[in-house]
């Protein structure tokens, strides 16, 4: 199991967000994703390649 160490705040995490945001940590070959106001809790863990691709596909959804 991965256990990423560099977890960030989103950069649309500003100050009237609070800590009501997501937070992600990279690996060379995994992206990973938690709740900020739960970071205990169950995190997301993605293939690099997969969460790329949902990240295009999200950027086409919006035009």
């Amino acid at each position: 199991m991965i256990t990423p160490d560099n977890w960030r705040k989103s950069s649309y995490s500003g100050e009237g967000d609070g800590n009501a945001c997501v937070e992600i940590a990279t690996t060379p070959t995994h992206i990973s994703l938690r709740d900020s106001k739960a970071p205990a809790r169950a995190t997301l863990t993605f293939p690099a390649p997969a969460f790329t691709a949902f990240l295009e596909a999200l950027k086409k959804a919006e035009r």
